[in-house]
């Protein structure tokens, strides 16, 4: 059985991102390709992403209920999480279990583009934004601490 390569340059780009303003705006640099989809992958995500310099993965976060893998491929970018800045290079490998509450992002603050694959499996539970008045629910809905839902985009 042969696998099929993916033509990365075929898939659409986007900068798409569901964060209600002002938390939108530090993910502006990013831009995501969906691999699973194209590839019919149907129990995991995956994400080619590259962050123009200055440009956020994410907000800081953790997962309820999805392990995350990350394989940084090109240029450099600064792994944030509680508490710790690591410096990410072409070939280095980060996980994230399920559960653990160690909000993590990158930060691209080199002078050029550097890319990575994102993956993630297990049920989307919601999570955590520990640094902002934000969390996501199992319906990928973004609300306040409180509960209180964001407006639609």
């Amino acid at each position: 059985m042969s696998m099929p390569k993916l033509d990365l340059d075929a898939l659409p780009q986007s900068n798409a991102t569901g964060y209600p303003p002002p938390f939108d705006g530090a993910v502006g640099g990013r831009l995501w390709r969906r691999l699973a989809p194209a590839l019919g992958l149907k129990e995991m995500g995956a994400s080619h992403v590259v962050l123009k310099p200055g440009a956020w993965s994410s907000q800081r976060h953790w997962h309820k209920g999805e392990d995350e893998l990350l394989i940084m491929l090109s240029g450099e970018a600064v792994l944030v999480e509680d508490g710790t800045r690591t410096v990410l290079r072409a070939g280095d490998i980060c996980g994230w279990a399920e559960g653990a509450e160690n909000g993590h992002h990158l930060i691209n603050e080199s002078a050029a583009d550097c890319s990575f694959v994102a993956i993630s499996a297990g049920p989307d539970l919601g999570g955590f934004y520990p640094d902002i008045d934000m969390v996501w629910d199992e319906h990928g809905r973004y609300l306040h601490k409180d509960g209180t839902p964001y407006p639609a985009k």
